[in-house]
C-alpha cells in the first residue's frame, strides 16, 4: 500500500463511527498550508463519519470510491472527482484496489464553495495538476520560503480551475431520506438490484405499493422506479470499473433481462455504451509520483 504522510487509513483512527459524535479532522495537523495533497492506494476502507477543516477534491485514478452524506450517496468512478466542502459531514468507502489523489484547499482559496458534495467531470489539466500537487503533502511544515511561495501560487491557480469545474456536476448520486420507511426501502432496493420489484420492497417495509410510491415522491421528489434505475446505473458503473468484469455479467447483476435493454439504459444515463465506458475507465491512468513526506 502506498500512502503519503497523511492518508485515509490514518484518518480512520480519529474519525467517528455512526454511534459516536462526528468530529472535525485537522488534516493539516496544526500546519497552516494554503493547499496540499495525499495519495491513497490500498485495501478496502471505510473512513467513518467526519468533516474537514479544509475543502477537499478527490480524483479516482483507479477503482471506485463511495461518499455518503446526510442527504445523498455519491459514486466516484475512475476519472471523476468528488468535491467535499469544508465542514460537510461525510463518510467515504474505498473499494478494493482503489487509488486516489486528494487535494485540500484552505477555505480562503475557494470562499463560495457551497455546502454539499458533488461529483465533477474534471478536465485533463485539473487531473494532471492534482497529480503534480502530490509533491506538497497537506500536513507539511513550513520549509524553504521560495518553495512555500511556489506551492501557494500553484494551489491558488488550481483553486481557480476548481471553481470553474464546480459548475460541471455529474449526476452520480442517489438521494437519502430521514423517513424511516423510505430509508428502509432504499436500503432493500440497493441490496436486491438483480431482481427487486415494487411488490418486493413494499412487503419488505410493510406498506402498500401505493403508499411506497407516495412516500418516495414526498420524501425525495422522485419515483421509486426512477430511484431504482439510478441505483442500477451507479452499481453498473462501479462493476464495470473492475478488471475483467463483462458487460453481460453486469447487466444480469443489476437486474436487466436483456443486454440490449441494459445497453440502451446505460447509454441514456451515462452518454456512452457500457463497452466504451469499460474501456475508458479500465485504461491505465497517468502515473502519480511518490508523495514527498512532510518535514
Amino acid at each position: 500500500m502506498t500512502v503519503s504522510a497523511l492518508s485515509d487509513r490514518g484518518l480512520t483512527q480519529t474519525a467517528s463511527s455512526a454511534s459516536e459524535p462526528r468530529r472535525i479532522i485537522d488534516l493539516r495537523r496544526g500546519g497552516r498550508a494554503l493547499g496540499g495533497s495525499y495519495l491513497y492506494h490500498g485495501d478496502a476502507l471505510i473512513t467513518g463519519w467526519h468533516s474537514h477543516d479544509v475543502h477537499q477534491i478527490e480524483y479516482a485514478l483507479g477503482g471506485v470510491v463511495e461518499v455518503e452524506t446526510d442527504s445523498a450517496h455519491y459514486l466516484l468512478p475512475p476519472q471523476q472527482a468528488a468535491w467535499i466542502p469544508v465542514g460537510l459531514e461525510h463518510q467515504a468507502t474505498m473499494n478494493p484496489d482503489v487509488r486516489t489523489v486528494a487535494v485540500m484547499f484552505d477555505p480562503e482559496l475557494i470562499p463560495q464553495a457551497g455546502d454539499r458534495a458533488r461529483i465533477l467531470a474534471v478536465s485533463p489539466l485539473i487531473r494532471e495538476m492534482m497529480i503534480y500537487a502530490l509533491r506538497w503533502p497537506i500536513d507539511r511544515r513550513p520549509g524553504v520560503a521560495a518553495d512555500d511561495g511556489v506551492a501557494d501560487a500553484f494551489f491558488r491557480t488550481l483553486a481557480n480551475l476548481v471553481i470553474e469545474a464546480l459548475d460541471h456536476e455529474a449526476p452520480l448520486s442517489l438521494p437519502s431520506s430521514e423517513h424511516p420507511i423510505v430509508a428502509a426501502a432504499m436500503a432493500y432496493t440497493k441490496e436486491h438490484l438483480d431482481s427487486v420489484s415494487a411488490d418486493d420492497v413494499s412487503r419488505a417495509v410493510s406498506v402498500s405499493e401505493r403508499t411506497l410510491r407516495r412516500l418516495f415522491q414526498e420524501s425525495v421528489g422522485l419515483s421509486w422506479r426512477t430511484y431504482l434505475l439510478h441505483a442500477r446505473m451507479l452499481k453498473a458503473m462501479a462493476l464495470l470499473a473492475a478488471p475483467g468484469q463483462s458487460v453481460q455479467d453486469t447487466s444480469s447483476a443489476v437486474g436487466f433481462e436483456s443486454l440490449s435493454s441494459f445497453t440502451r439504459a446505460f447509454a441514456q444515463f451515462c452518454g456512452e455504451t457500457p463497452t466504451s465506458y469499460r474501456k475508458r475507465v479500465g485504461g491505465t491512468p497517468s502515473g502519480a509520483p511518490p508523495a514527498r513526506q512532510g518535514s
